[in-house]
């Protein structure tokens, strides 16, 4: 069923959700006048959203994480709502928070971020675990917490050195600053720049590409990848095999071949 039928969109008060062509989800953080920051709300409304992708992955074949407006993607955790806070409500939010994250980093779909401004803190981590990320060339991106007293604490500090090296990681974060979209460009964290104002179109129509290939190949391949990572090389070959093994006997491979001996486009069902 798909998540627009779960839940009612007018019901959420700080994301929009849209489809486009009936496969692709359009996730939007929008409370662009406080920069997409991270509220409790928007935690519960990403979890929500998130955990009914993980209960039926079938109902879509792509999602796309990307902001309101053209000024920010996301500024991280909303300091303005934390203020007052006691330690014991400020831990509850973040248990939120790490649920949150945990959610959207084992999205079983292919998961694209479309930055369309700046991406800090904490929206900088929900940009990392996406499985790759298109930028606005007049993004930044940054870990800023040190200079407000914490860390990163939302998978910052596995997924940025895993994505640029440990050593460039460790003085991005310990110095607090911000990088360029060129920067992020030639580390490994975004992709492919954009226009501002383009990345979006750009992310769908990386999307569609996608939604062309067979979806268990792709969910069985992002498992492999995600899995392999984890492990030593000669573990994530046995990862990758059982991952491939799980292909064989499906109607979509069959599909595959067929569409290639008849010199036309396959039609996958994820079957």
């Amino acid at each position: 069923m798909k998540i627009t039928e779960q839940l009612d969109p007018a019901a959420l008060e700080t994301l929009r959700l849209r489809e486009v062509d009936g496969r692709i989800l359009v996730v939007c953080l929008d409370r662009p006048q406080v920069a997409n920051a991270i509220s409790t709300a928007m935690g519960h409304e990403l979890l929500h959203v998130f955990g009914a992708l993980h209960a039926d992955p079938e109902c879509y074949r792509c999602v796309i994480l990307t902001g309101a407006g053209d000024r920010a993607f996301c500024g991280g955790a909303d300091l303005k709502q934390r203020e007052g806070m006691s330690d014991a409500q400020f831990g509850r939010q973040h248990y939120l928070f790490e649920r949150m994250n945990r959610a959207i980093t084992e999205c079983p779909l292919p998961l694209i971020c479309a930055a369309n401004g700046a991406a800090v803190a904490g929206g900088l981590e929900l940009l990392l675990a996406c499985d790759f990320a298109y930028a606005a060339r007049n993004a930044v991106f940054g870990f800023t917490e040190v200079k407000r007293g914490i860390m990163p604490g939302g998978g910052g500090t596995q997924q940025l050195p895993r994505a640029i090296g440990a050593r460039r990681a460790k003085e991005l974060i310990f110095r607090g600053g911000r990088f360029s979209a060129e920067d992020a460009l030639a580390w490994g964290v975004v992709n492919h720049l954009s226009e501002p104002g383009q990345v979006l179109d750009d992310a769908i129509a990386a999307a569609r590409d996608i939604c062309t290939s067979a979806p268990l190949s792709i969910m069985q391949a992002k498992k492999a990848i995600d899995l392999g990572m984890q492990a030593d090389l000669h573990t994530g070959l046995f990862v990758e095999i059982e991952a491939y093994n799980r292909l064989i006997p499906t109607a979509d491979r069959l599909e595959g071949i067929n569409a290639y001996n008849e010199k036309r486009q396959p039609v996958f069902s994820g079957r």
